[in-house]
């Protein structure tokens, strides 16, 4: 869209039937969709105890699933007509590199269609990681797009892999009563978080009834017709009726012609860009998942704007998504901006720390929303908002109001805007000016 509006021809390929890529069809859209259908569940069955028991026999796990497949339909709508409202040349099917201005593309039928450019954007996405000695044709093992696939819910399940994406769905399973084995390959979930985050999560996991096994490594899958065994190398064996494979995900670089054309590829599939986004061939460009880290939505399509104006700028604009909030859908959710205090305390930055607990403000009283907390770590001596964590309902919302704030140039990213800001009374936002009072008072 930036390229075409700043009036280059534009052409897209894509594999899919549909646009809208992983995000909207294996991953955020329909994961995030179905986790909003388990907690409208959970909030009917709280608000009417009498209905709980039909309401739990007669809601299935694909009456859930069709809701998330509404709000994907409805995204693809949206997005065909961004095509065609701006004159985009949309081609079905797969691309591949002839030389460094020519891509052939096979069509489903098998034609092959040759389209020469000036420039190129690889934006091909991820895919979950799968090990050798795995079998994923089998019907009790998952990978974090086939899960989508299942229809009933199961009373057990094994999640390989406690990241962002494993940590979800063991929160969204255990919601619905599946007894879960959260089995992470590290000493603690989710260690890019603060400190104070993580174990936050980690007890409200077990306080839901997740099982979380740490610093544990897969010896082997062993799927029988009632069940799946998982050996570990410390010894143990966990039974289940499925597995969720949740370790890793690789970049999907593969037969596109990358070698012959010398662009550099990690062992994960990741292609190697600079800080405009560009290959080692400066023509061709490379954005999204298939860059690696962050892999997230909302980086990935600021990065494609990024390609695009340097495309048809040389103006290079990477530095505004150096501070980018993280997004974790559990329940409740996490969001996350700045540095952690780990960070700050290794780099000997002299920072005070002001919590806001959701029990305490009015708004989440009266919703019934009061787990979580808003935690603003700021510089002793300038007062400069170093940090912003934030773990409850809508953390993924809240976190933007001080985003902005983080966003502007000193002076006027203080924390002092909290306490001369008035909020609207009851709200969330109102847990900035509670957690800069709680932070200004530490202060000697």
């Amino acid at each position: 869209m930036k390229a075409v509006k700043s009036g280059r021809k534009v052409c897209t390929v894509e594999q899919g039937a549909l646009v809208g890529g992983a995000c909207t069809h294996t991953a955020t859209i329909p994961s995030k969709a179905l986790r909003h259908a388990i907690q409208r569940l959970l909030d009917v069955q709280q608000d009417h105890p009498e209905m709980r028991a039909e309401l739990a026999r007669h809601t299935t796990l694909k009456d859930m699933m069709r809701v998330a497949t509404t709000v994907v339909s409805k995204q693809v709508q949206l997005r065909t007509t961004f095509y065609e409202r701006n004159r985009v040349e949309l081609v079905t099917g797969r691309a591949k590199f002839r030389d460094a201005h020519t891509v052939e593309v096979t069509e489903p039928r098998g034609s092959v269609e040759l389209l020469h450019a000036d420039a190129f954007v690889i934006a091909t996405g991820s895919r979950p990681y799968r090990p050798a000695g795995v079998d994923f044709r089998h019907p009790r093992i998952f990978d974090s797009d086939t899960i989508l696939k299942l229809r009933e819910s199961p009373l057990s399940m094994i999640i390989y892999g406690a990241g962002v994406i494993g940590c979800e769905y063991a929160s969204m399973f255990r919601m619905l009563g599946v007894k879960v084995d959260l089995v992470n390959t590290r000493d603690r979930l989710l260690s890019f978080l603060d400190d104070e985050i993580s174990d936050a999560l980690s007890y409200h996991l077990r306080e839901q009834g997740v099982l979380i096994r740490h610093q544990e490594e897969m010896v082997s899958v062993e799927p029988h017709d009632d069940s799946v065994v998982l050996q570990l190398k410390s010894g143990k064996r966990l039974k289940a009726d499925v597995f969720l494979w949740a370790n890793g995900r690789s970049g999907n670089s593969q037969d596109l012609g990358l070698e012959a054309l010398g662009i550099a590829v990690d062992s994960r599939g990741c292609i190697q860009v600079n800080d405009g986004y560009q290959t080692s061939v400066p023509h061709i460009y490379a954005v999204g998942d298939v860059v690696g880290a962050p892999s997230l939505a909302s980086a990935s399509y600021d990065q494609g704007r990024f390609a695009a104006t340097h495309i048809v700028e040389g103006r290079m604009e990477h530095k505004l998504v150096k501070d980018i909030p993280t997004g974790i859908y559990t329940s409740p959710e996490i969001s996350s901006l700045g540095r952690t205090e780990r960070e700050l305390t290794q780099a000997g930055v002299p920072y005070e720390v002001g919590h806001a607990f959701f029990k305490s403000l009015a708004r989440a009283q009266i919703t019934g929303r009061t787990v979580g907390m808003l935690k603003l770590l700021f510089h002793r001596e300038t007062r400069e908002i170093l940090g912003i964590h934030c773990f409850g309902d809508n953390a993924s919302e809240i976190i933007h109001i001080g985003q902005a704030i983080m966003a502007q140039d000193w002076p006027g990213n203080g924390i002092d805007y909290f306490i001369n800001t008035t909020f609207n009374y009851p709200t969330m936002a109102e847990a900035y000016r509670v957690a800069a009072l709680n932070g200004l008072n530490r202060l000697f």
